[in-house]
């Protein structure tokens, strides 16, 4: 089981659909347009990612209490680093994160590579300010992975990791 869409609100719908759309190739394919229970209207859009049962969606809000000074970086909202709350897609392929990567670059955006030794990820900026991946996962998972999962949970008393295998940073040529 997956989830089917993750909401998030928007404070600039034009540049969230450039980037959505125009630089990650999600189509936008249904909007819902409501009144909102505490007041004021919302505009409910939702891009495809892959089918017709995964989706990101983003509410641009009119009148909404609140919703002219809605911090949209929901780590910053959080107030926590980027880091700790981001939003990964899946990707199924190094060919994929290749082509992401340049069309990122291509966008005039800057990519972070990590190589987690386990997955291997790329990161970038929306619109939002959010941080956003696409990772793929290379590594298989041991019984000795759970074993020290479980024990995380209930136990400080544990190793940090070992850092990333390899980072790299790509500005954009533009």
């Amino acid at each position: 089981m997956g989830y089917h869409h993750l909401a998030l609100a928007a404070k600039d719908m034009k540049a969230i659909h450039e980037f959505y759309e125009g630089v990650m190739q999600f189509e936008l394919v249904k909007v819902e347009i409501a009144k909102v229970p505490d007041g004021g209207w919302a505009k409910h859009f939702f891009y495809r990612m892959e089918d017709d049962s995964k989706f990101i969606a983003f509410w641009e809000m009119h009148d909404v209490p609140g919703g002219d000074t809605v911090e949209t970086n929901i780590s910053r909202a959080a107030g926590v680093p980027d880091m700790i709350n981001h939003i990964s897609f899946d990707i199924d392929s190094m060919e994929g994160i290749d082509k992401r990567r340049q069309q990122w670059l291509d966008a005039g955006l800057a990519v972070m590579e990590v190589d987690h030794d386990w997955c291997y990820s790329i990161y970038t900026k929306d619109p939002n300010d959010n941080l956003v991946e696409f990772c793929l996962t290379t590594g298989a998972f041991t019984q000795e992975d759970r074993e020290f999962a479980l024990k995380a949970l209930s136990s400080n008393d544990v190793p940090i990791s070992d850092s990333p295998g390899k980072v790299k940073f790509h500005a954009p040529s533009n």
